[in-house]
């Protein structure tokens, strides 16, 4: 039976413990099993999976490097067969308590601003999760992270417009891939919903995302993450299926340049199916009033993001409306799209980031569900201003 596919954050952690075997002097296992749900409980068997590695040796005494090769399983990825390097070496924890540390090489995505690593909450928890139970007391661990055509890879995704530069990043959420464009996404979307809405309580509030930024992006301005759920590309029918399942008040979260295709009637987000950015951008530009040389220009624009930054640069209140124009477009063909379907009665706003991961803009309605669902100031993290 062959592996499921999983996220880049659960190869590193695969090859992070074959070198901590190794430092151990443990055999070489080429299945080692990884805990691959935070939740789960340690001490059951059925929690542990094996997931492969491909080698790993002890370079010297307290230095070890083990290799793995990403699988995400079917259908397109990048990571395919992305070769993984870890090398782990022993280190004193620090004084804070804090025992990994750990470090980017060559092909591994950092923050352009702070030269940290950039990686999910979920890939620093796998590590936690599978390499602590087995430290020895007083240890600590130095984890260098090698992904030799990362930096290759990077340069065909938007990292660098997300400020995240020098190879891939590691921001996945959850061990498993999911398809975004695949019909088995919009299968688990609609399973989700349903086992929300069966709980006491059902499911009166949702924030729908579409993919891991948004997920990564949500939590720090106050959402709560248990409100969080990611639709994909499959926004149109996630919509609807969230209507039917008793969502009350829904809060579309997500990049503008994916978000400005509900705009303009299209509720599949995938560009292999449709696209139309800039036909939407330039129209609601023209409602706008905004003259031609500038309507040239938007059109002509490599992104959304390129094109509301070099409008911002001839006049930034009309970029600003021009943002606005679009939250409201959004609301109201969601509006539209819903009461196609008999749904009239879900609230739905929308909030737009842009690729720094700096929200842009909110709807009206937006507005009001982004207050309305926040966490209360003292328990969220800081929050950015919108």
């Amino acid at each position: 039976m062959a592996d499921p596919g999983y996220t880049l954050p659960v190869w590193v952690a695969a090859a992070a413990r074959a070198a901590l075997g190794q430092l151990l002097a443990e055999p070489f296992l080429p299945r080692p099993l990884l805990r691959l749900d935070p939740v789960a409980s340690a001490s059951d068997p059925a929690a542990l999976t094996p997931v492969p590695v491909e080698a790993a040796a002890l370079l010297e005494p307290g230095r070890a490097l083990a290799m793995a090769r990403c699988d995400p399983g079917d259908g397109l990825d990048l990571t395919r067969n992305l070769l993984i390097w870890v090398e782990l070496s022993w280190l004193d924890p620090a004084p804070s308590g804090d025992w990994l540390l750990l470090e980017a090489g060559e092909g591994v995505g950092i923050h352009a601003d702070s030269g940290a690593l950039c990686l999910s909450a979920f890939a620093r928890e796998l590590l936690e999760l599978n390499l602590a139970p087995l430290l020895p007391p007083g240890r600590g661990l130095r984890l260098r992270l090698t992904l030799p055509a990362g930096r290759s890879l990077a340069a065909r995704t938007s990292n660098a417009a997300f400020g995240v530069v020098d190879g891939l990043a590691l921001i996945g959420t959850q061990a498993e891939v999911q398809r975004s464009a695949a019909p088995d996404q919009l299968a688990a979307v609609r399973a989700e919903l349903a086992r929300r809405a069966a709980a006491p309580g059902g499911c009166p509030d949702l924030v729908l995302v579409i993919g891991e930024n948004g997920l990564d992006l949500a939590p720090r301005l106050g959402l709560p993450a248990a409100l969080l759920l990611k639709a994909g590309n499959w926004l149109g029918p996630a919509l609807v299926a969230a209507a039917e399942q008793g969502v009350q008040r829904l809060l579309l979260f997500g990049y503008q340049g994916k978000l400005i295709k509900l705009a303009g009637g299209i509720f599949h987000t995938h560009h292999h199916l449709a696209d139309g950015r800039r036909e939407v951008l330039t129209a609601l530009a023209a409602l706008q009033g905004i003259p031609g040389p500038q309507l040239a220009a938007l059109h002509g624009a490599a992104s959304v993001d390129a094109a509301l930054l070099e409008l911002a640069a001839w006049d930034a209140a009309a970029a600003d409306r021009l943002r606005a124009a679009v939250a409201v477009a959004v609301e109201e063909r969601s509006a539209a799209y819903l009461a196609r379907y008999g749904q009239e009665r879900m609230q739905v706003g929308a909030l737009l980031f842009d690729r720094r991961r700096q929200p842009v803009t909110v709807g009206p309605r937006g507005e009001q569900l982004l207050e309305a669902l926040r966490r209360p100031v003292a328990e969220a993290p800081s929050e950015p201003e919108i």
